[in-house]
């Protein structure tokens, strides 16, 4: 298997989830440096912002731990 063809299989590897579970989780600092802010400002627009964002962070994590465990032993670059 070449190089080429394991790096476009990495999005679908293990790794690959797990690396992009870590770049999810890591958006949920900035989405909590703006609940913060925006609680502390009463700014009732930025605090509907950054909690639909952080929805979304936790359902992109699910998804992502969803895809984890369906990939199992089907590791893309193991094999």
């Amino acid at each position: 298997m070449s190089a080429l063809t394991k790096a476009k299989g990495f999005k679908k590897s293990r790794s690959g989830t797990y690396l992009s579970m870590a770049a999810t989780a890591f958006g949920a600092f900035g989405v909590a440096k703006r609940l913060k802010t925006a609680r502390a400002e009463k700014d009732t627009l930025v605090l509907i912002d950054a909690t639909v964002s952080a929805a979304a962070i936790v359902t992109g994590l699910a998804i992502l731990y969803r895809e984890l465990k369906r990939l199992g032993d089907d590791d893309v670059l193991l094999g």
